[in-house]
């Protein structure tokens, strides 16, 4: 593996993410990200969001251009690529294989209703037991969208795809796609093992819109040379692998097999697990896609994404502090100091409770949109500690509780895994995260990037399996559930249950 470097794209909303990792030794070597300010999203009506896919392929290869000088590597240098992606995008793309529309992506709620009828009109016991979810918001609800309101767009899509497929067919001319991003467009029959032809006859979508199926290991593609000459790549470089930024977030944190989990906790939090049979949440308050390794075994990911996660923690910065108290300038306190405080409260916060689903409707909830409330204070007993306290143990309360759903449908957590990161930063969190649902957490050292250039060692043979290829991963801290101190953490979350069912 000498003198191999692997090279990772990460297409999120807001930038390109490049990374370059040396094959032998698990280190990256560089990394860099276009622009350096968010990238635009374009809002023409309220629930609308749009990006140019041609912004995608600019901003890579800005951020691949800084990672080779950054590094000093040459483009010959690199033997493969991998994709990750922001999912159930939707682009289509003309028989000259250029975009006719701006990309409809993830935040995007136009299709909302689509879906929902869809639903009914199917039965949810059909969705449910082929799609694995309510065909919802998802790409090809999208697609009905369009059908419906562009018509003249629509009779002249040749394909559609997904936005890491649009980059993969930037470099490589060709229109692909996987298993997996079939599945997370609704798009996949997991009972049937094929193209869900029901949803796209009930949606008037002809299945040869639908590009041809690659697998998320393995050859996908080759840089051509037009795209060659742009990116300062050899021409032939392999394309091999390609996933949504969901699992291949668990990926990145070699989250390949029951029992594991992928967990992040910005602004809004998820936690991915793995089931290794077919099955649903009979309610559809968790998705099920397939994951990066399904297969000849069933490997699908459980996804519970929780909107109100590190916003309610911001938010109480910016409500309990005044700029008098801030640090260094930045005008508020740091997050480090807002946790020391927090720590002078003891579990459970003096039976302070809080909600933390203040940040839109929550698809757990049965897309209930509750609000945030706040339980159970003392004007003489509770402060500014008790307050940040209760606020991240709500967060983990509502992560405690969607596992609870996963459980039920058969994933057993023993592991999480996470980015030492955003919430993760505090102890707070992720003791009471261990405590409650008694899984080990393990904070590691990786990024989406650097997972799809893993992954890309893995699809083009240069690692035997994930067990080699994340053979470096780095470990930073592994946290244990708090065994004296399980009965504390249990009653606050029981007294947080009991809350949610008032409201």
């Amino acid at each position: 593996m000498q003198g191999q470097i692997l090279l990772g794209f990460d297409v999120g909303s807001s930038s390109v993410k490049a990374s370059l990792v040396d094959a032998a030794s698990g280190r990256c070597v560089a990394s860099a990200f276009m622009p350096e300010h968010e990238a635009p999203i374009k809002a023409m009506q309220t629930g609308w969001a749009e990006q140019d896919p041609e912004s995608w392929w600019q901003y890579a290869k800005q951020a691949l251009r800084q990672a080779l000088h950054a590094s000093g590597t040459k483009g010959n240098d690199i033997c493969a690529i991998g994709i990750s992606y922001q999912m159930h995008g939707l682009v289509c793309v003309d028989r000259d294989l250029r975009p006719l529309r701006d990309a409809i992506i993830w935040c995007d709620s136009r299709a909302v209703p689509y879906g929902q009828k869809a639903f009914a009109d199917l039965g949810h016991e059909r969705c449910l037991d082929h799609l694995l979810n309510s065909p919802g918001n998802f790409t090809a609800s999208k697609l009905a969208w369009v059908r419906e309101h562009e018509p003249d767009v629509f009779s002249k899509i040749y394909k559609v795809m997904l936005p890491g497929d649009y980059l993969a067919l930037r470099l490589s001319g060709t229109a692909a796609t996987t298993v997996g991003g079939l599945s997370e467009g609704m798009m996949w029959d997991f009972r049937e093992e094929r193209p869900a032809g029901f949803l796209l006859d009930y949606y008037g979508i002809p299945s040869s819109m639908l590009a041809d199926l690659v697998p998320t290991f393995g050859l996908q593609g080759e840089v051509s040379a037009a795209a060659a000459a742009e990116l300062g790549l050899r021409a032939g470089t392999p394309i091999t692998y390609r996933a949504g930024d969901q699992p291949n977030n668990a990926l990145s944190l070699d989250v390949f097999e029951p029992g594991e989990a992928a967990t992040t906790a910005g602004t809004s939090g998820v936690v991915y697990g793995v089931l290794d049979h077919v099955a649903y949440d009979p309610q559809s308050r968790v998705n099920t896609f397939a994951h990066v390794n399904h297969g000849e075994k069933t490997r699908l990911g459980v996804l519970l994404c929780i909107n109100g996660t590190g916003i309610l923690n911001s938010w109480m910065r910016r409500t309990l502090f005044t700029p008098s108290q801030g640090e260094n300038g930045s005008g508020l306190p740091s997050y480090p100091a807002m946790n020391d405080l927090a720590a002078q409260a003891p579990i459970g916060a003096n039976g302070l409770t809080i909600l933390p689903f203040g940040n839109g409707a929550e698809r757990v909830l049965g897309d209930r949109e509750t609000g945030a409330s706040l339980h159970g204070i003392d004007f003489n007993t509770h402060t500014q500690a008790h307050l940040l306290r209760a606020a991240q143990e709500g967060i983990v309360f509502s992560f405690a509780y969607g596992m609870e759903v996963m459980h039920a449908m058969g994933v057993e957590l023993h592991t999480i895994r996470a980015g030492k990161a955003n919430m993760f930063l505090s102890p707070i969190f992720r003791d009471t995260l261990a405590s409650v649902t008694g899984a080990t957490i393990e904070l590691c050292d990786t990024d989406g990037s650097i997972g799809a250039a893993r992954a890309a060692g893995i699809g083009a043979g240069i690692y035997a399996d994930h067990h080699e290829a994340f053979a470096t991963l780095k470990k930073l801290q592994v946290i244990e559930p708090d065994t004296k101190n399980l009965a504390a953490y249990r009653e606050a979350y029981e007294r947080w249950r009991r809350c949610l069912k008032e409201e």
